[in-house]
């Protein structure tokens, strides 16, 4: 667990120019990346040394051709005006392909020649050789298991988090999180009715749903999102919205939600009482909801808790980690978001960490305030997770450390 009180307060001006430089890059991205996912393992694994004979050259070349230029018109057609579900699924799954493929043609790549190099180890057409079959099967069985990570029900993690303002008779209070099940053009429906069995299984007194439900409208992913109005919980079901609400009409899924059951908390809090104590559980609408156009949607923290006793503990839900500068400067004690993805595909979690100020897991924000970021239950575009495993999330309240286990 990290304390970010200092680092925040002494680098202040450097995390207020990153932003600009980050739209800056974001805006020539689109242009560029393709281009560098292709070309470079294209000329790493191709014209490096190796010598192949003039048709494996050609063909694995109109290969990576064929790639450049088919994946952005997938990813078009499928994300864009069309909604195309196939060509969704072609170019995002090309998307997280090349992705492996590029990130293991360099560091495999140069570390492995570099390593036969100073060995001795072969002439220099065999190890350029032996460096690009290594890769090929590196990222084979990356992507291999990588879908099969991304495709499997969530294991659970879970975790006692201390709250020292929560009062006795909530100590042993059972959280269940799930967030970013990004229904999308891959049919999950099995997928998300076994999700819900397992959440199930763990009984608990609320659930919770931290935005990015699917990718699409309410109307196109209703079968998918459908097992959500099966899910157990004591207390309450409760859910708020994530960015990619906002892509795809996002009130319709605040009327799916409240129609399966779940609570929307759009900037309102519940109550949750046991044993003569209270804890207030808040919700906000997602940061990017205000410039979506929608009236009455935005993150509104105040909102959320007028009417709230100061006294109480507060459990705040918000899609993305970056909302806790605020929460932590409203007083909240634990925020629960997800967005991240802990990176779904390394080393991306770099990038994640450019706009978000936590990863995965739990983190100090202030004197007060705990951050809890999911990595999330299912998994955006890319049918693969690499080195970031989905979870389906169990944090037990507590209100002091040598309290007992229900």
């Amino acid at each position: 667990m990290s304390d970010t009180r200092e680092t925040r307060s002494a680098d202040g001006d450097a995390h207020d120019a990153q932003p600009d430089r980050l739209h800056r890059l974001m805006r020539y991205l689109p242009l560029v990346a393709p281009v560098l996912l292709w070309a470079v393992p294209c000329w790493l694994l191709l014209y490096s040394g190796q010598h192949w004979p003039r048709p494996v050259e050609l063909t694995g070349t109109a290969l990576f051709a064929l790639g450049l230029v088919g994946m952005p018109i997938a990813m078009v057609r499928g994300h864009g005006r069309r909604q195309r579900d196939g060509a969704a699924i072609v170019g995002d799954t090309l998307l997280g392909a090349v992705w492996v493929l590029f990130t293991w043609s360099v560091l495999l790549g140069v570390v492995l020649r570099l390593a036969l190099t100073v060995l001795g180890v072969g002439e220099g057409q065999d190890r350029a050789r032996t460096v690009t079959w290594a890769v090929l099967g590196t990222a084979a069985a990356l992507l291999a298991w990588g879908y099969a990570e991304a495709r499997r029900v969530p294991r659970v993690r879970r975790l006692d988090v201390r709250l020292p303002r929560l009062g006795a008779g909530l100590d042993g209070t059972r959280v269940v999180l799930i967030t970013d099940t990004h229904y999308g053009p891959l049919d999950r429906a099995r997928w998300s009715a076994r999700v819900c069995e397992t959440v199930n299984a763990l009984e608990a007194d609320l659930v919770c749903h931290t935005g990015d439900i699917a990718d699409g409208t309410a109307e196109r992913r209703r079968a998918q999102a459908a097992p959500l109005g099966t899910v157990r919980a004591t207390r309450a079901r409760v859910y708020v919205t994530g960015n990619h609400e906002y892509y795809s009409e996002a009130q319709g899924w605040v009327d799916l939600m409240d129609e399966l059951g779940w609570e929307p908390l759009r900037n309102r809090h519940l109550l949750l009482e046991r044993g003569g104590d209270t804890l207030v559980v808040a919700g906000v609408d997602d940061v990017t909801a205000e410039s979506s156009g929608l009236a009455g949607h935005r993150a509104h923290l105040a909102g959320a808790l007028h009417g709230a006793d100061p006294d109480h503990p507060v459990l705040l839900l918000a899609h993305q980690p970056k909302f806790v500068d605020r929460a932590a400067a409203g007083g909240v004690d634990l925020q629960l978001s997800g967005h991240t993805h802990g990176g779904q595909i390394w080393p991306f979690h770099h990038l994640v960490r450019i706009d978000q100020p936590a990863l995965a897991g739990l983190s100090r924000h202030g004197p007060r305030t705990l951050l809890y970021t999911s990595r999330g239950t299912g998994f955006w575009g890319p049918p693969f997770r690499v080195f970031a495993p989905s979870e389906i999330t169990l944090l037990v309240l507590r209100s002091s450390p040598g309290s007992a286990a229900r």
